[in-house]
């Protein structure tokens, strides 16, 4: 988000600028501003003098930078350090048994091209569609029941890659583009894309798990931010959060609904807490292919387009409690943040319907009235 310098220019001697009630005020001469603040506040004037006072409606611009300077605030608060992320020991990639069908990328070892065709299914690839995604999900749940301290994220790595190959699907993540293991796991300031190691979670710690299967020729990809342990309140705040612009977002989704709506719904909820919204990473649709358009950006943007009925992609935002800017490690995956603040993230996969869209990994009709007027209370 660029910043922009505001600067006043006014010819009187003295100006005092209040804010009140989401209003500027802006007061002509000290002389008059304790009488002004015991009107505003308590209904009473002590002084009897006339003062110049001009009062207008926050624009979208100064609610922006009073949300920045209550992020500034917000940061400079002491919390208990930890020290940052490092990496562990990464074992060996899991195999997958002969039997089971494997996405084209995985023999050659590149990173695939992002498809330019938006995945629009018949009834036959909505089914297959579903059924990945659900088992996506059984494996997030799953994964979730292991994380407490002491785990290591390569010891949740062994336990997707088992029920996944036990399904008969393939663990989409292994062998793209040379990604090594079977599932991504981002601990604390990681935003995405964690190789699973030999570290241990610790009490405190957040843990995504980003699992995506690709059964009987389609993608089906999910992932959640956990918990593990004793999680403070400001970061479990922060996880809620991230949840609930996940939820904001679908419920806009609707045939000819324009993919700009998404981020302009992440962005009010996560700046009313003085979030950032990770621009670099983004949606994207999924189906027969991994990775393909339509991209769907998290933040504020004008970017064309519209959703079609029986498409499917996916939402997934990331919040930080500071910077969006990144790092990515030299191991080409694991990306965190620039200041070491946490990170968050939840994504789900939906199918584009005529009245609103369906949660694939959550197994129900999402639309727009029950979103906004039900769920989201």
């Amino acid at each position: 988000m660029a910043c922009i310098e505001i600067s006043w220019q006014v010819n009187i001697s003295f100006l005092v600028i209040i804010l009140f009630r989401d209003h500027f005020y802006l007061v002509k001469d000290n002389l008059y501003l304790a009488n002004y603040l015991n009107f505003l506040l308590l209904g009473k004037e002590i002084f009897q003098r006339s003062c110049v006072i001009v009062s207008r409606k926050l624009s979208g611009l100064e609610e922006a930078m009073r949300i920045r300077r209550a992020r500034e605030l917000q940061s400079s608060v002491k919390v208990r350090k930890r020290p940052p992320l490092r990496r562990g020991k990464v074992s060996g990639k899991l195999l997958v048994p002969d039997h089971i069908p494997r996405p084209p990328y995985v023999d050659s070892g590149l990173l695939p091209e992002l498809s330019s065709e938006h995945q629009v299914h018949n009834d036959e690839g909505i089914a297959c569609m579903r059924a990945a995604c659900e088992l996506a999900a059984h494996v997030l749940d799953h994964a979730g029941t292991l994380v407490r301290p002491s785990v290591t994220t390569n010891e949740i790595d062994k336990a997707v890659h088992k029920m996944i190959i036990d399904a008969g699907a393939y663990p989409s993540p292994l062998g793209y583009g040379g990604f090594p293991k079977s599932v991504c796991t981002s601990v604390n300031e990681c935003m995405c894309h964690g190789i699973p190691d030999s570290r241990q979670l610790q009490d405190g710690d957040i843990i995504n798990i980003d699992v995506t299967v690709y059964l009987n020729g389609c993608h089906g990809d999910t992932s959640k931010t956990f918990l593990c342990g004793n999680v403070n309140e400001p970061t479990k705040r922060l996880v809620k959060v991230t949840e609930e612009c996940l939820e904001r977002a679908i419920s806009v989704c609707k045939d000819g609904a324009s993919f700009k709506k998404i981020g302009k719904r992440i962005s009010e909820h996560a700046e009313k807490y003085g979030y950032g919204v990770v621009e670099r990473f983004v949606g994207h649709g999924v189906g027969t292919v991994f990775h393909s358009e339509p991209l769907i950006l998290h933040h504020r943007n004008d970017r064309s387009g519209c959703m079609v009925e029986g498409e499917t992609f996916t939402i997934e935002p990331i919040l930080t409690m500071g910077s969006i800017e990144s790092i990515t490690w030299d191991d080409g995956w694991t990306t965190v943040t620039a200041d070491g603040s946490r990170a968050a993230q939840f994504e789900h996969t939906i199918l584009i319907t005529r009245t609103g869209a369906e949660d694939l990994n959550a197994g129900h009709i999402c639309g727009s009235a029950y979103w906004s007027e039900t769920h989201l209370k």
